[in-house]
C-alpha cells in the first residue's frame, strides 16, 4: 500500500523545498496540488515531472476515491500552494481518509508562517494558540476574540491586507493594547516583521500601506492584566462622570485606563451617549 506525504513547500523562497520533499515529490506516483499551476511552477523549477491532480476546498471531497485508488498502486504526495498541507489548507479529510484505509501518513516538515512568524515575534513561544483567519465580519471577529480573549496563551492570525486595520482595531477594542508582531511576506524579499503595540501597529499601517499576506502574533493574557470591563460597566463610568461634569477626553482617558477598552472608542461612546 502506498504512503501519503504531506510534503511542505515554500512559502516565499525557494531554497526552503527541502533535499527529502524535492526527493519526495519526485518519487510519488502522483501529486496532489491545492492549485497545479502554483505547483507546476514549483516543480518546474526543479525539474521534477510528477503527474499532478488537482485537490483543493471545492474538490476536495469528491477527489478522494481517486486519490485513495492512486495510493492502493504507490505513493502520493500532497501539497499546498505555500506552507504545510493541512494547516489552514485543504488536507483533513485526505489524511482522515488515507488513515482509515489502512494508508501510512507521512510528514516531510518545512515552511510554516504561523510557526516561522511565531519563533521571530519575541513572544512567548512555550504555548501559543493557532486559529487561522480571523473572521470578515467586525462584530463576529469581536465576538470571536472575546472568546479567547482570558486565555495564557500567545495568539496566532492569519489576516489579509485590506482587513488588516479593521481586524487590528477590533483586537485592541477586545484585548485591550497588548505587544503584537505583525509579519508580511515571510521569507520573500520584501519581508517585514514589525513588533510593537496594537495601537501602534494601527498606527504604522495607517501610515504604510498593508501589502502581502499577514501573520499576526499577539501576546496572551497576563496575571497583572485587568479584566476587561463589560460594556454595561463601561456605559455605567461613562453616564457616570458626564452627571459629575468630567470633559469628554478626561473621562475617556480615565475610563479608558480603568477598563482595558481603547480610549477612541470610549471617546465616541460619550460622545453618542451626549447627544441623546
Amino acid at each position: 500500500m502506498g504512503t501519503l506525504y504531506l510534503v511542505a513547500t515554500p512559502i516565499g523562497n525557494l531554497e526552503d523545498l527541502s533535499p527529502r520533499a524535492v526527493r519526495t515529490l519526485r518519487e510519488a506516483r502522483l501529486i496532489a496540488a491545492e492549485d497545479t499551476r502554483v505547483t507546476r511552477k514549483l516543480l518546474t523549477h526543479f525539474d521534477l515531472h510528477t503527474p499532478l491532480t488537482s485537490y483543493f476546498e471545492h474538490n476536495k471531497l469528491a477527489k478522494l476515491d481517486a486519490i485513495l485508488a492512486a495510493l492502493a498502486a504507490g505513493d502520493v504526495a500532497l501539497v499546498s500552494d505555500a506552507g504545510t498541507p493541512a494547516i489552514n489548507d485543504p488536507g483533513y479529510e485526505l489524511v482522515k481518509a488515507a488513515l482509515a484505509a489502512g494508508h501510512n501518513v507521512c510528514p516531510v516538515p518545512g515552511p510554516s508562517a504561523p510557526v516561522a512568524a511565531l519563533a521571530a515575534s519575541g513572544l512567548p513561544t512555550d504555548a501559543f494558540l493557532y486559529l487561522g483567519y480571523l473572521p470578515r465580519k467586525s462584530s463576529e471577529r469581536r465576538e470571536f476574540v472575546r472568546q479567547i480573549s482570558n486565555l495564557p496563551y500567545t495568539l496566532i492570525f492569519l489576516e489579509s491586507p485590506h482587513r488588516l486595520l479593521d481586524a487590528l482595531a477590533d483586537l485592541e477594542s477586545t484585548l485591550g493594547d497588548r505587544q503584537i508582531a505583525v509579519a508580511r511576506e515571510l521569507t520573500k524579499f520584501h519581508e517585514e516583521i514589525w513588533r510593537g503595540s496594537i495601537s501602534a501597529a494601527i498606527e504604522h499601517f495607517t501610515q504604510n500601506e498593508p501589502r502581502g499576506e499577514f501573520t499576526l502574533v499577539v501576546a496572551g493574557k497576563t496575571k497583572s492584566e485587568k479584566q476587561k470591563w463589560t460594556e454595561d460597566k463601561v456605559m455605567i463610568a461613562v453616564k457616570f462622570g458626564l452627571k459629575l461634569g468630567e470633559s469628554p477626553s478626561a473621562l475617556a482617558k480615565r475610563v479608558a485606563d480603568e477598563s482595558g477598552w481603547n480610549r477612541k472608542g470610549i471617546y465616541a461612546l460619550i460622545m453618542e451617549t451626549k447627544a441623546k
